[in-house]
């Protein structure tokens, strides 16, 4: 593990078993995360985390290169850490570092092992994995609209690499946000929130 990289809390904290379920919004660019983790967030009264990368992006203005992954993993863990800390029983993000070893990956070729590592041990409790059927609108930070589909194909391969508990979720407006709804509340029935 790098300096600095902190490990999970033990997640005990917030509902009546101890323990935060972590539901993560994942996918391609454009396909709907941020929209459902808020959408989410309302729904359950649940705090979410943006995505870090985003945030990283707007703030540097410059293009990426894989000396950022490593910031930007660690600003994640940093992130989650804190918000962990309120005792949530419910946290939804809007990407995690599998995310980051995806991207990271499919760009530079290779992920650092630590965020590699970091990954699998802070995995999350359920994946809603966004299918790349919305429109594509560019908006600064994405780039790559072409390589949607890739994306998604290299997303489910991480899903079993990682093995995550993860559901795909498609569609367009109310079915779409129905989907994920939907995923997320068996997992909280079946936490007995």
């Amino acid at each position: 593990m790098a300096p600095g990289v902190s490990r999970r809390r033990n997640r005990c904290v917030g509902s009546r078993d101890g323990v935060t379920r972590r539901v993560v919004l994942t996918g391609p660019e454009a396909t709907g995360k941020t929209t459902l983790a808020k959408a989410l967030a309302r729904h359950f009264r649940a705090p979410w985390l943006p995505e870090t990368a985003r945030l990283y992006a707007e703030q540097v203005k410059r293009e990426l290169t894989a000396a950022d992954a490593e910031v930007i993993a660690q600003r994640a863990i940093d992130s989650e850490d804190v918000a962990l800390a309120s005792d949530p029983p419910l946290l939804l993000l809007d990407t995690d570092l599998i995310s980051t070893v995806v991207y990271v990956r499919h760009y530079y070729g290779h992920c650092p092992a630590w965020i590699e590592n970091a990954a699998r041990e802070r995995r999350g409790d359920l994946y809603l994995l966004c299918a790349p059927d919305l429109a594509w609108t560019a908006d600064g930070v994405r780039d790559r609209p072409e390589q949607r589909q890739e994306l998604f194909t290299l997303f489910e391969r991480a899903m079993d690499e990682f093995a995550c508990v993860s559901i795909d979720v498609s569609g367009t407006g109310i079915a779409r946000e129905r989907a994920a709804l939907s995923a997320a509340n068996a997992l909280i029935t079946a936490a007995g929130h």
